[in-house]
């Protein structure tokens, strides 16, 4: 999982799924019954994305949902934190946060 995403944003990553199979955004807006600017705007990462889309993109292109959601919300994350002195140290409190509060669920 995730070894074709690597540091790519989540935009470039769906251009280039969109090109290694030759997939015209008219059609890809035809499948999502959209504008034809809007794929080229997920692909510049002009557009934010939701659940549906990230299904139907998954779809498109028969890859994993999951691969698609952690590219998404990763690159949020990295924007969110990229100019944080202190980026990687927060990223690893909410790490902890996140194991504690699902832990916490479970029970």
């Amino acid at each position: 999982m995730m070894s074709s995403i690597n540091n790519a944003s989540f935009g470039g990553y769906t251009r280039q799924l969109r090109e290694d199979r030759n997939l015209p955004f008219r059609i890809m807006a035809a499948e999502f019954d959209i504008d034809a600017a809007t794929p080229s705007k997920i692909e510049k990462n002009e557009r934010n994305t939701n659940e549906q889309t990230i299904e139907k993109l998954s779809e498109i292109f028969t890859i994993d949902k999951v691969d698609l959601k952690v590219c998404y919300l990763s690159d949020k994350i990295t924007y969110q934190l990229l100019n944080e002195e202190d980026g990687v140290e927060i990223l690893k409190v909410a790490e902890q946060k996140i194991k504690y509060h699902k832990q916490q669920q479970a029970q």
